[in-house]
């Protein structure tokens, strides 16, 4: 598929949230198409810190690594990205909701600093199916992604009681950084029905 129809695509069932405030009707691609027309040329790719093995150890408070980052960041400048998708979790939210807003602001200033306007995914169902909070696994060598896990993950993902957590998360998110010029894209879920979970995390 060739980018443009790609990325418009994208856009197009993506929240894009520079517009009013009260437009709440999904853009048509004929309107993704333009807004993708008026951005410069994008390339990159996903973007996960090499110190950490998932999205929980990239964003918890006791892991996040600015340093790594900065400097991974700078060498996809060098290569000529101009973006870069990035997952966030909900369970690092969860455990410290200011900590993780003002860790994501620290991400943007950096990608900021090195031209890089990131596309942020909320939910995941591929890989491991229960994330939990504080030390993460070690890596296995060999094995792709080994240690990446879901969210909401299993069976939280079909479980209509954690909902309104899962609400409040994504809210919480897109009031701080909804409109902010630095992020290019919201990707609202990858995947869903990976891991055998078909429909059923389709509420």
């Amino acid at each position: 598929m060739r980018a443009l129809t790609f990325l418009a695509f994208l856009a197009a069932i993506s929240f894009r949230l520079h517009a009013a405030a009260s437009e709440t009707s999904p853009w048509t691609l004929e309107r993704a198409t333009a807004w993708y027309r008026a951005q410069p040329w994008l390339v990159g790719s996903n973007y996960i810190p090499s110190t950490a093995i998932n999205q929980l150890e990239m964003w918890q408070a006791d892991t996040f690594d600015p340093q790594t980052i900065d400097r991974e960041l700078s060498w996809a400048h060098a290569l000529g990205f101009t973006t870069a998708r990035v997952f966030l979790h909900s369970v690092a939210w969860r455990e410290d909701p200011q900590g993780f807003l003002g860790r994501v602001d620290r991400f943007l200033a950096i990608a900021s600093d090195h031209g890089i306007r990131p596309i942020f995914v909320f939910f995941d169902d591929c890989w491991n199916p229960t994330p939990k909070r504080g030390l993460q696994p070690s890596p296995r060598p060999g094995v792709h992604n080994s240690g990446w896990v879901q969210d909401p993950g299993w069976p939280a993902s079909k479980d209509e009681s954690s909902f309104p957590a899962l609400h409040a998360y994504v809210q919480a998110v897109l009031r701080r950084f909804g409109h902010d010029g630095r992020v290019l894209l919201w990707d609202l879920y990858n995947e869903p029905g990976n891991s055998k979970k078909n429909l059923d995390s389709l509420p």
